[in-house]
Order: structure tokens, then sequence, then C-alpha cells
């Protein structure tokens, strides 16, 4: 099937319009769909891509297999760093081998935003972000290091250095082109990015029009390679928009609404397509936060189509949006004629009220109206009550890309410190933009000062509490909390898993940063807004939240401001650059890494040095753990601080580790993250009648930690199974809670159902992920398991065969085991070295 190319101005591009020749629907395709379409068609080589990729999705063959390339990947430090380890082993490996390090390197451009290291150490200062930022240069120069190394030896990758802001913001704003141009098959051709990213809300872009979503590192890491991404066409979802929001009601209350109202539905590994009559209504920032969700949801992917929203953001962020028009009114990818979808929700903006989410999960979202009605106890500590809100934090992506709320919350602070209203001291403040543009229009605002006024410093330009590094609670809070005070945290994040924000809280509410502010000066989680006080002035007068409380017109006062193209264009010129600090790095040379054997952050990993084990059938394996639903990667592997404690704790201080730091800081050590797996103080195996990570180890019954346990186990050359309930894996797209399940042992994950990055990441690293109901085989954990199998294939049938306890019975199971592609992974003991046996022959071109 040949295509014949035309052109736009200098460029060259795929006409989608002459598949419909060839007899393909594309007109009636959703607009997501047609993106992979075309990128389908560009990349058919006959090999890697086939005609029958591109039937399967241009024809929107659902379920079927097929494959594409994508055009860029975005990656954060936490999960970049691991990532590029790996890549610097292979190198090493071939080295040793007697062969050309420079095979490995990426093929297509990948570019990792550091934004995930800094951590509020100090706040409600002036001080706060200079010497936040200098003490994660202390912490992190070995990691910063390695990075500035990377940056040089290897090509088509590009480093955002810290202070910049977080990756999906720095990604909006600024890396996106929407469409790009570039030289394919030797002439300089136009095409829509499709980006794939080693976070889970590399989704945020998909409001702006660029096809995105969040990857494990290890597929991310094969693509990079030039390894095509391998998917089944999904179903489509269209999401049909009508009605206005109500005054009061912020861009954050649509999305917390959405985000009930879709995981209820079920969008899990389907993509999510927005459209209808009230799109025009949402700017691109609504859409971002909109999208930037869509995992808490459950969807691959929350698109909006490119419109004229599209372009007018394209142009206030100095970007080209007339080639953007020109090029999507040709393709058929301008938002206008209604696509057929696979089902459509209707949703009117109309029914959002404000509203809160939690206190564990994204999708449990409580009416604002409702938040006083949480039962709360009546303990009182030294500084804190039970109920008392500790942390109150305006973090996260996923809402300081919004000026909407940014500037609210600003507006708010002004109405509060004028009324004279100040924050109680046991609340942690602290405002962590995801772009310096933040503070650049809150300054012209006049909006600053105020938020400062009530400690809302700035503390950094990177995810912080949001991804649990909030920082050390103030002693006597901290006290009262390990007494039993039950306390909690508000923050503009878009995850609050058990323990994920601070471990000794009860619980975390997601809100947006106006309603942060509010909690902030109230102090407490169960205040009647509409007949509490959120304070009492200096002349012992009530101040009421709607006394305060900003109105969309008084927003709207300040939204030119915020969408300053000079903003965007002086901080586009300066965005590689980085501060002193950085600058100030020693950069090794050579196109292969110095490990430092000393090295407690950097760290060789084990997969390349050794054999692989391809997946066989598992005959009397140990149960490691049994678990209950929504076990997430935080549980399996946390992010947050190390406990000096923990076996991670003392493997470091043996090794003379000066700090800590935490499990994200610490990735690019595999023994660090091994004695971290299933350590998170929230996870409550039912084989014990303890939290934390312990489990037993049979025959012989005794109780020990997860890794010294799984370290018996391998001794004795036992395999291992674990059991889980429903949406196993869900929360952050990182790979390590794949690599330490793997390092851990444990061959098969039992599960009831399985979240969409997490399932794929367990069979990119050798582990089998099985579907079934095993609810009524009532398990002890002393029991023997064989995992059968009749033959390795997609979704084969898989037998779990339980002896021991009750007896002996079977439970009927599906290898979740998607593509073809997924069983040569299981084949080879998982993706890397499959990757790497290509390298080796220098098949991979």
């Amino acid at each position: 099937m040949k295509i014949e190319k035309s052109r736009i101005g200098d460029a060259y591009y795929y006409p989608l319009s002459k598949l419909s020749e060839l007899g393909f629907n594309i007109d009636e395709l959703p607009y997501s769909i047609k993106v992979l379409v075309e990128n389908t068609l560009r990349n058919m080589d006959g090999d890697k891509i086939t005609e029958d990729d591109l039937e399967a999705i241009a024809g929107w063959k659902t379920g079927k297999d097929f494959a594409f390339m994508p055009t860029r990947v975005v990656m954060q430090d936490y999960t970049g760093v691991p990532l590029l380890v790996d890549l610097a082993a292979m190198r090493s490996e071939l080295q040793r081998l007697g062969l050309d390090p420079t095979r490995v390197n990426p093929r297509i451009p990948s570019d990792l935003v550091i934004d995930h290291s800094i951590q509020v150490d100090y706040f409600g200062t002036g001080y706060s972000l200079a010497m936040n930022m200098r003490t994660e240069f202390e912490r992190n120069q070995e990691r910063y290091k390695f990075l500035k190394w990377a940056q040089g030896a290897f090509t088509n990758l590009r480093i955002v250095p810290p202070g910049n802001g977080i990756i999906h913001q720095v990604n909006l704003e600024f890396l996106s082109k929407v469409i790009d141009v570039r030289e394919h098959g030797g002439v300089l051709t136009a095409f829509p990015e499709v980006v794939i990213g080693t976070d889970s809300h590399t989704t945020m872009v998909d409001g702006l029009g660029v096809l995105a979503w969040g990857v494990g590192g290890l597929e991310a890491e094969s693509v990079m390679l030039g390894e095509p991404y391998y998917m089944s066409v999904p179903e489509v979802v269209g999401v049909k928009l009508k009605g206005e929001v109500r005054d009061g009601v912020t861009p954050t209350d649509v999305v917390l609404y959405l985000t009930e109202l879709l995981r209820k539905k079920g969008v899990v590994g389907k993509f999510v397509e927005f459209f209808g009559p009230s799109l025009s209504l949402l700017s691109v920032p609504d859409r971002a936060t909109i999208a930037n969700m869509a995992p808490e949801y459950g969807a691959t992917v929350g698109y909006f189509p490119i419109d004229e929203v599209t372009l007018s953001y394209l142009r206030a962020t100095d970007r080209d949006a007339e080639f953007v028009r020109e090029y999507s009114k040709a393709q058929g990818l301008m938002y206008g004629r209604e696509p057929r979808y696979s089902e459509v929700v209707e949703v009117d903006l109309g029914h959002v009220e404000p509203a809160l989410a939690g206190p564990r999960n994204p999708d449990e979202r409580v009416p604002l109206r409702k938040m006083a009605e949480l039962k709360v106890g009546n303990k009182v500590g030294k500084k804190v009550k039970d109920g008392s809100v500790v942390i109150a934090s305006i973090t996260s992506c996923t809402n300081t890309s919004n000026p909407t709320v940014m500037l609210g919350a600003g507006i708010l602070a002004r109405k509060a410190v004028s009324l004279g209203l100040r924050v109680p001291d046991f609340v942690k403040t602290s405002t962590a933009p995801g772009s310096p543009i933040v503070v650049k229009y809150l300054e012209e605002a006049g909006l600053l000062p105020y938020l400062e006024a009530l400690r809302f410093h700035i503390v950094g330009f990177g995810c912080t509490t949001c991804i649990g590094n909030s920082g050390p609670l103030p002693k006597e809070v901290e006290d009262d909390l390990r007494q039993g005070i039950e306390a909690y945290a508000v923050i503009s994040g878009n995850r609050n898993f058990e323990g994920r924000i601070y471990p000794l809280l009860k619980g975390t509410y997601l809100a947006s940063p106006i309603l942060v502010v509010a909690y902030a000066l109230a102090g407490r989680i169960n205040i009647n807004f509409e007949t509490e006080p959120i304070g009492i002035d200096p002349n012992g007068r009530p101040v009421f939240l709607k006394d305060v409380w900003p109105s969309l017109k008084e927003i709207s006062k300040y939204m030119e401001i915020a969408l300053n193209p000079q903003f965007f264009r002086e901080q586009k010129s300066k965005i590689f650059e980085g501060d002193e600090n950085w600058k100030k790095l020693p950069v090794s040379q050579g196109v292969t890494f110095s490990w430092d054997p000393s090295s407690t952050y950097i760290v060789e990993p084990p997969w390349f040095r050794g054999e692989s084990k391809p997946f066989q059938e598992i005959r009397d394996a140990r149960i490691l753990m049994i678990l209950g639903d929504k076990i997430t990667t935080d549980h399996i592997s946390p992010a947050g601080p190390i406990a000096p404690d923990s076996d991670a704790g003392r493997y470091l201080k043996e090794r003379g580790a000066k700090e800590l730091n935490t499990f994200g800081a610490r990735r690019g050590n595999h023994e660090v993250m091994l004695r971290g797996g299933f350590s998170n103080p929230k996870v409550k195996n039912l084989m014990v009648q303890r939290e934390g990570g312990f489990t037993i180890h049979y025959p012989d019954g005794k109780i020990d930690t997860i890794f010294n346990v799984a370290a018996m186990y391998k001794k004795e050359g036992v395999p291992l199974v674990i059991f889980a309930g429903k949406q196993y894996g869900t929360g952050s797209s990182r790979d390590w809670a794949a690599k330490v399940t793997s390092l851990l042992g444990i061959r098969v994950v039992v599960a009831e159902s399985f979240e969409r990055i997490h399932r794929s990441n367990l069979v990119a690293m050798g582990v089998l992920p099985v579907e079934a109901n095993w609810s009524g085989a009532n398990l002890r954990g002393d029991e023997l398991v064989d995992v059968i199998l009749s033959d390795l294939k997609p979704r084969a049938e898989v037998t779990v065969r339980i002896k021991g306890g009750k007896g002996e019975r079977e439970i009927r199971g599906i290898a979740r085991v998607e593509t073809k592609a997924e069983v040569e992974y299981l084949r080879h003991g998982g993706i890397l070295n499959y990757v790497f046996t290509k390298i080796k022959s220098n098949s991979f071109v």
C-alpha cells in the first residue's frame, strides 16, 4: 500500500484523505484514532510496522494488535534516572563484550525534566525557595552529575535542569509543538506529535491536542532504542460536554466530578475524547487539568481535539499556531465534525458543585457542603487535635498550570489578609508552582505578597508535596501525630493514596488551590463553611468563606496578564540552561559511565550480567503476600522518605550514607529499591496481623520483613506468587514497582484486576499477571501454588492450583499478556533482555 505525499509549504505530509479512497471510513474516526492512523501510515515499512498494523488502526478494529512509532519521549528524574542507568549499563556490558557502546542511543527525541527531587524542608519565608534548591543539589549531586554525563554522552537527549517547573507543565507550555516538522524518510515532513512519558500524568498535554499518555519506563526505554510501541486498538469513549459551570465552581471541581463519574463508568484501558457544544468554553489550562487526571479516572488518554481554543493558547505561549491550523485542516484533525464513538457519556457542566476528593483516593469525591459531616475524634494533643489540617499545599502540575485557580487563590488571600486573617502556626503551608510563569503573573497581578502574608511562599518549582516530598513537620506536630492524633492534609494535587503525602496523616484531600488556602485559614478539615466562620478578624467579627471567595469576574480581570507571550518567550530562551548550582556541577566525559563503587545513588544494575530467565510454568511456589483492593505502586515501591530503622535505611547507614533521602531519589540504586519493596507502612498483608512490609516464611512460620523473607526463599530456590484484589498497581507509572517485584523473586501476580501501566510493566520484567477471582479460595498463606499455562499466548487460560490448607483446589484465570510482542518479552525474561539481545546482534536498526 503506497500513499503519495502531499505538501504544505516546505514540508511534506501523508494525507489521510487518500485512505478514504481505499475504503477506510477515516472521516468517522475519533480524532485521537486519526492521529494514530497518520503515525502508522507514515512509519509503515513492511517490517516493524506493516499493512496489517495500518488496517487494524485505520479500520478501528478494537482489540486487535498494532504497532506505531511515538514521536517523542518525556521523562522526569525519578523515573528517568533508572531508565538512563539501564542504558548506561547496556553500554558498559557492550564494552565488556568488545562491542561498540554507542549502539545504545536514543533513536527519537527524548526530554528529561528534573522536577521530582525538591523537598519542602523550608517553608513560610522569603528564603524558602533558595534554601530548598540548595539542599536539593546537596542531596542529589551524584544523580545530577550522572544526568549531566548522560546529556553529553547520548544524542537526541535534552535535560531541563532543576528550577524550571514540573515535567507536564513544562511539556504543555514549552516542549510540545502539536504538529512537528522534521526529517523523515529523507525529506522534511510534518506530522502530529504522539508522545509517551514515564509519568502517568503525561496525559496533561492531551488538553493541547497532543496525543500523549504515560507508559512504564521499561516500555519507554525500548521505544527510545527504536522498538515500536505495541498496543491493542482501543475503544474510544466520547464525553459530550454541555452546559456552563456556575460561579464559584472551579476547574478543579469539574475534574473531580469527571474523575468520579468516569471511574464509575469504567474506562480503564480506553481512550476518552471530549467533544460537544461546551468544548469551546474550556480554556487549554482547563482542558489540561481534566486531561492530567486521566490516570485517576482510569483512561489511557483524555484527549481534546485541536480547535480555535488550542490555537489561541499556542499564540499566547509564543508558538506557531498558523501552521498547526493549516496542517490540522488538511488532515481533518481540526475539531468540527462529530465522530463515531464506541459509546457516548453526556456531562452537564451546570451540575458540577464545589468539592474535594479523599481521604485516600482521587475518585472519592466529597461535595464541599458535606465535608462538615466527616467524623473526627476528640483527642487533643499539645499542638493539634483530631481533625486538624497540618499540611496545606498548593502543589502539582494538575492545578498549578491553571491561571484560573492560581489567581483565585491569590485573590482569596488578598481578601483574607485585608480582613486581618492569618493561618494557624501548626499548618505547614507551601506553594510549588509547575512553572516560573506562575510567579511572574502572580507578581504582575500584585497577588503574590498576599499569599506570602499567609505563609504560602514559593518553596520550589517541582512536584514537592504531591509526590510525597512534603518534608518534615514541626516536631511538636509530629509528636502529636505519633501519639495518635488524627490530622489531615489538603493539597491541590492529583494523588492522595495512603502513606504517600505524609506517613503519619489520617488522610489527604485533593482540592483547588483556592480551597487549599481556605482550609489553611480554617485549620481543620470538618468545618461547615456555610455556617461556621473561616476565621475571626482582629475586632472579633466572624469572617465566612463567602466573604473572601473570588468570583469568576474578579479572576477574569487578570487572565490577560497570565497569558503574556513575552513571559513564555523569556522562559523558553533559558529553559535548558539551569542555575549556577547546575552549571557548576563537574561533568565526566566518555561514552561509558564511570561507575563509582562507593556510590549509594548510582549503581550498575544486574539486568545485563548473567543469564535471563524466560517465563516457565511455576510449581510449588510460596505465597509472599495476600493483599486487598487498590494496592498502588506507592504501596509496592514507595517514593517517600527512607526510615532509618528500615531494611533500606540500615543498608545505607552501613555504607556511610550521611543522609538517607527518599526512595524516589535512590532509584538509581537497585539494592536500596529492593529493600524498599512493599515497605510502605500502610501495606496490609492479610497473612500477618500488622501493617507495613511484613510476611511469614514457611514452613517455619517465621515473621520478618518482605525483603528478608524473599531473600530466604531465593536462597532456597523457591519461586513466589502474590494474590491481590481489584485495581492492582493503580497510581504512578513507576517501573520500579515491577522491577522490585521481579528482584524479590515474584514470578506471578494473581489479581482480580490490574491497572493498565503496571500490568504492562510486570510483563516487561518477565512477571506473569494473571487475572482471576480467587476470593473463594480461602487462602491462609501457607499453601503451595502451581501456575499452569497450556500455551504462552495473548490472554491464554491459566490454571492456578492451590495445595494445602483446606485441600487442593483450582482457580481459572486469564494471562494478562495482551500482545504478541508481550509474549516475546516473557520468552526473553523481560523487555530489557529482549532489547539487549537485538542490540548485541546489531539487529536494532
